[in-house]
């Protein structure tokens, strides 16, 4: 059995992922950190079992790669050197929106565009790089639950993959273990409450597939992204184009119940053709396939309310494990990010150890949470059987707000800025209610709506769209 003295700092961190690498480093300012992952994690950029999602399009929104960057310092440089694209906001995105396309405007915030396997495999090398030997990485070791009582976690117990069982005990014990997380069956077992969940679910499926880019594209070629329209009454279906590193476009198609894609590489680009825009589809023509169809049906939006729960001292849950969204918009990564760097500050200001550190750090990340689950179901709720009784009065109205101010950018600059302000984490929704926002929205767009995708005239001529 292994163990900790009461005078030896240690956080223990359930999950090897991006969330967990970012709350080891948070910690490891203070206290030496165990990692434990239950897979072997790859020595270069590749995909692993326990990540499914990272065949499908990550969006790195400027907030969350503004607070990697404070946590771990080089990441961008680090990132820029293996291939990433560094896509300037809304400069660098052709979008379709629910009401209309977005004209491309100056940049105001930016978004981190490349494959999950290299900016995972980066940050876990930026992670060993700072953290100074603090941060111990357990891999194929599995968590079977926790030690302690409902009134105080100590620990948990492991299971090495050569099936031998041990305890670890820890002053912090950090959940990042993602969608699959137990801690709510854990929760049960000490005789501790379960935290409230709310879920809202619209049988979105997604799948991607790896392109090789046409020759000779400008370097800063752009996101392409249609969206879907959720109150138009029928299924939502959306497609994107996200240029990632080895001059490659990663696609990721998705649709609600009643228009989901499928596995097979023959419908793939037939599906895209059927968006509301059939851009997608269109450049897809010019690109060559490098992959087999992934597909993934497991995106509903989750909520455990944690912040809400009598949780027991010592106990942190970050990430997937609190909320996981539909990642059409991305936030996941970002809120993880952000997360991090709440933990961090929070131990600065209160003192590692001390009373109800884990309370105030996980009533602190519910507001990052809470605008990434606003953003996801705000949309997500308006599909059929996504909820038992639909969405509220309040989500009406809500909805009609953001109707307005979609409308409102699509030729507006001053409203587009807002909305980039919330959509990238760097702000919250209270910037969608300044008054100045209010009076733009309600004169509506100062400029007429776009009839065609605003690709530059060099990108037009590098694919031969007409």
């Amino acid at each position: 059995m292994s163990t900790a003295s009461p005078q030896h700092r240690r956080a223990i961190v359930i999950g090897g992922s991006l969330t967990g690498m970012l709350a080891a480093r948070a910690l490891s300012d203070v206290t030496e950190v165990i990692v434990i992952e239950r897979d072997a994690l790859p020595e270069k950029p590749e995909p692993r079992t326990g990540l499914p999602q990272a065949h499908h399009t990550h969006m790195l929104w400027s907030g969350g790669a503004d607070a990697i960057e404070a946590l771990l310092p080089g990441t961008a440089k680090e990132l820029d050197a293996a291939g990433a694209h560094r896509v300037p906001l809304t400069t660098g995105m052709v979008a379709y929106s629910p009401k209309g396309w977005y004209r491309r405007w100056p940049e105001s915030h930016y978004s981190i565009a490349c494959s999950r396997d290299l900016l995972d495999w980066v940050i876990r090398g930026q992670l060993l790089k700072h953290a100074g030997g603090r941060v111990t990485v357990m891999e194929r070791t599995t968590v079977l639950g926790l030690t302690g009582s409902a009134t105080a976690v100590t620990g948990v117990t492991i299971r090495r993959d050569t099936g031998e069982e041990d305890t670890l005990l820890a002053d912090l014990v950090v959940d990042a273990s993602g969608k699959g997380s137990r801690t709510p069956h854990w929760l049960g077992e000490l005789g501790a409450p379960q935290p409230e969940t709310r879920e809202v679910d619209s049988g979105l499926v997604y799948a991607s597939r790896i392109y090789q880019a046409p020759p000779g594209l400008p370097a800063s070629w752009p996101i392409i992204n249609v969206q879907p329209d959720p109150r138009a009454g029928v299924p939502g279906q959306t497609g994107v184009i996200l240029p990632i590193e080895g001059g490659r476009w990663l696609v990721t198609l998705a649709g609600t119940r009643g228009g989901q894609p499928t596995a097979d590489p023959e419908d793939f680009q037939r599906f895209a053709l059927g968006l509301r825009h059939p851009i997608v589809g269109e450049l897809l023509d010019k690109a060559k396939p490098l992959t087999s169809v992934q597909v993934t049906h497991m995106t509903a939006n989750r909520r455990r309310f944690y912040e809400k729960t009598t949780m027991p001292e010592n106990l942190l849950v970050l990430g997937d494990a609190v909320a996981a969204y539909n990642p059409t918009y991305g936030h996941g990564m970002s809120v993880a990010a952000q997360s991090a760097v709440t933990l961090g500050e929070t131990i600065s200001r209160h003192g590692w150890n001390s009373p109800g550190l884990a309370a105030r750090v996980q009533k602190a990340v519910a507001r990052h949470t809470s605008i990434a689950w606003v953003f996801a179901t705000g949309t997500d709720v308006f599909y059929e059987g996504a909820t038992a009784t639909g969405p509220t009065l309040a989500e009406r109205a809500a909805a009609r707000f953001v109707d307005r101010l979609t409308y409102t950018a699509t030729g507006s600059g001053r409203v587009a800025r807002a909305l980039t302000d919330v959509m990238t984490l760097q702000a919250g929704p209270q910037v969608l209610a300044h008054p100045g926002t209010l009076i733009a929205a309600a004169v509506g767009p100062l400029k007429p709506q776009l009839t065609q995708p605003p690709l530059t005239a060099e990108e037009r001529a590098a694919v031969d769209y007409t």
